[in-house]
């Protein structure tokens, strides 16, 4: 399994004249690899706690522990490395409420012994999710969409993983956006 490309994160900022600086440039600085399912890494870009964003030149906000989804109002960029399925289903079912629980939502996790696959998950987030490197599978409940370098997903809190039915590792950037069940999808939530 070959090592995807390393990647730059540049923040921008002001300086004491007001004006535009680069603040940060560089690796990010806070990653996670998932130990739970080998392969799988967490690129904490950026994260907003609140709505509207502060513009500000305050403190890297991923020097934390790593949270699936962003607080209340909040807003969270991240890169995912995604290894092939023949890593990711080698996961057990306990393995899959583990890598939940690392990632700071162990309900999220909704996979069974009988899911389509292992690492079902949902939360009330609106999800922005885009191929940067190779292929995977959106898996729903009900069907299975192709996906490749360059589409894009947009995951209305819906049951959902991330299938790679390749051999080589895929990688997608997702913007993830606090969110609210409609009245009636909160009736039906698995």
């Amino acid at each position: 399994m070959q090592a995807l490309p390393d990647f730059k994160r540049v923040v921008t900022g002001h300086d004491s004249a007001g004006q535009a600086v680069v603040a940060l440039c560089g690796p990010t600085t806070n990653n996670f690899p998932l130990k739970a399912v080998p392969g799988t890494v967490f690129y904490e870009v950026w994260n907003s706690p609140t709505s509207p964003a502060p513009l500000d030149n305050g403190d890297d906000p991923t020097n934390q522990p790593l949270q699936l989804s962003p607080g209340p109002l909040g807003s969270v960029i991240r890169v995912v490395d995604i290894p092939p399925d023949s890593v990711q289903n080698q996961v057990s079912a306990e393995d899959a409420a583990a890598a939940f629980a690392e990632i700071g939502q162990a309900h999220a996790g909704t996979g069974k012994c009988d899911s389509k696959h292992k690492l079902m998950h949902r939360t009330e987030t609106l999800d922005y999710g885009i191929v940067t490197e190779g292929e995977v599978w959106l898996v729903l409940d009900g069907e299975d969409v192709h996906l490749k370098r360059g589409d894009i997903v947009v995951q209305r809190g819906t049951n959902h993983a991330w299938s790679n039915r390749t051999e080589h590792m895929a990688r997608m950037v997702f913007i993830l956006l606090d969110g609210r069940y409609a009245e009636q999808l909160k009736e039906m939530q698995v």
